[in-house]
């Protein structure tokens, strides 16, 4: 890939009238090869677009009805001569039909849509491929990661970049034109070269979200086998009691909160690793290791998890008293009350914790939301570098103490009462305090004035053991011979 080139956008997002050097590209006439529904798709939005279309299918008669009416159908080698820019929407393997048309297509430009099935799954991009195909032609990777939804709806209702490579710059700009005529964002990813990279786009699922992912997924499993063995395996070896039925819910139920906890505290432990790295070397121009620098990367993905797992835990324990066995331990309960005679079971303490333990649980769910609503690239947007900072970072770390507030009431004096250690295990509980309670410990050390201006300093580019001189002016203009020196 073209490094100069990665990624920019290849006209501004201003009007085009103001630059003479930009010709107007809607008006002008635009050929589709192809009649499956991507062409279709992409008919209808250039037709929307003031463009007009002519449309090559071996069968018009039998096509022209899923087209527009704006829409010209006819024969491929028709269509062909009254364009110069072609768009190629038909699959690789019938790129070789076109061949008779070598003739006709010669000097033309073709913008390849096409996607591949699997990840590199030929040894050359299907837009290299074309190119080899037909020489005498300039062929334009471009709008195969643009779905036929988006064309039609239009680019307010889906992803707005269309990423483009060629080795022909003027006809990368041509079709930029097109692109951005259309509604859309023309990125110039380079030369062909990157055209195989641009096709395996679209096929990958959610590249960002697998760590992430792979990271719940454990935690979960971790503290669902630890919770298994506390509430089902040791009652039945114990007392030789079928707690099973607790597995679907309970257990769930007690996990979610445990992977929540501890997924949010994973978000800004990364950023103290990064403070104390930057602070044991005394500047921010040594790049972190590969693991912190791809944890650091991946926490919009780990916090927007643990909102998921913390949503969840709040319906499930709306559940809990509907389920069946709930409404006999009620009935038993009650049963017993009645034959030891006690006329009152209210415990002052009890009722205190569950009060507090809930109202602190929906402030942290709520700050939770916010988290993720502003997280959202709609959102974020609208938000200034200060504002964004301040919700992501103040708000989270307050919603990670709140969050903290909620697991200790939870917990309450249990941690001191042996009969909570099953097998010797602890509450789960108290193990989730470890991570959190770690990265609340090393912010409040972080805020403490002499670490924290020292911080500060360094992430505005002092360095530990650097020192440029300056050389201060005379009076007359010339330069004077004493030097003074100063931190950067």
């Amino acid at each position: 890939m073209s490094g100069g080139d990665m990624a920019k956008p290849l006209l501004s997002h201003g009007s085009m009238d103001g630059d003479p050097s930009i010709t107007p590209a809607a008006g002008r006439t635009i050929g589709v090869l192809g009649s499956g529904d991507f062409a279709r798709s992409l008919a209808i939005r250039l037709v929307c677009s003031g463009f007009k279309v002519v449309v090559g299918s071996r069968n018009p008669k039998r096509k022209a009805g899923l087209f527009p009416s704006a829409a010209e159908v006819t024969f491929q080698a028709d269509a062909v001569k009254k364009a110069d820019v072609i768009f190629v929407a038909v699959f690789r393997e019938h790129y070789s039909t076109l061949c008779d048309l070598a003739d006709v297509l010669a000097g033309k430009i073709l913008v390849d849509v096409s996607n591949n099935t699997e990840i590199n799954h030929h040894k050359e991009s299907n837009a290299e491929y074309l190119a080899s195909l037909f020489p005498a032609c300039t062929v334009v990777k471009g709008f195969n990661v643009v779905s036929a939804w988006t064309l039609q709806s239009g680019a307010r209702d889906g992803n707005k970049q269309v990423l483009i490579c060629s080795n022909n710059q003027e006809a990368k700009r041509t079709v930029a034109e097109i692109a951005q005529v259309m509604g859309f964002t023309p990125v110039d990813m380079g030369c062909m070269s990157s055209a195989s990279e641009i096709e395996n786009i679209p096929l990958r699922l959610l590249p960002a979200w697998k760590i992430p992912t792979f990271l719940a997924l454990g935690l979960f499993l971790c503290f669902f086998t630890y919770n298994l063995i506390r509430q089902v395996i040791h009652p039945y070896i114990r007392e030789q009691k079928n707690k099973l039925y607790k597995i679907p819910i309970e257990v769930v139920n007690t996990t979610l909160p445990c992977v929540a906890y501890v997924m949010l505290s994973l978000v800004y432990l990364p950023g103290v690793l990064a403070a104390c790295s930057q602070l044991y070397y005394g500047t921010k121009y040594r790049r972190f290791p590969d693991w912190l620098d791809q944890w650091l990367q991946h926490r919009k993905q780990i916090g927007l998890l643990s909102f998921f797992c913390a949503a969840l835990h709040a319906v499930y324990s709306l559940c809990l008293p509907m389920r069946r066995s709930h409404r006999y331990q009620l009935i038993e309960m009650a049963v017993k009350q009645a034959m030891e005679k006690k006329m009152n079971i209210w415990v002052e303490e009890e009722v205190w914790r569950m009060e507090i333990y809930i109202s602190v649980g929906i402030i942290a769910l709520g700050l939770l939301s916010l988290l993720a609503i502003t997280s959202l690239p709609s959102i974020a947007n609208s938000l200034n570098w200060r504002e964004f900072s301040f919700i992501q970072s103040t708000l989270g770390f307050v919603a990670l103490v709140i969050s903290t507030l909620h697991t200790l009431t939870y917990g309450w004096s249990r941690a001191f009462d042996e009969n909570q250690y099953k097998f010797y295990l602890p509450p789960t509980y108290t193990l989730t305090l470890l991570v959190p309670c770690t990265v609340i410990l090393a912010k409040v050390i972080f805020s403490l004035p002499c670490i924290h201006q020292r911080l500060l300093r360094i992430r505005r580019g002092w360095e530990k053991g650097r020192y440029v001189k300056f050389v201060l002016p005379s009076a007359t203009g010339e330069y004077s011979s004493g030097e003074t020196s100063s931190n950067v």
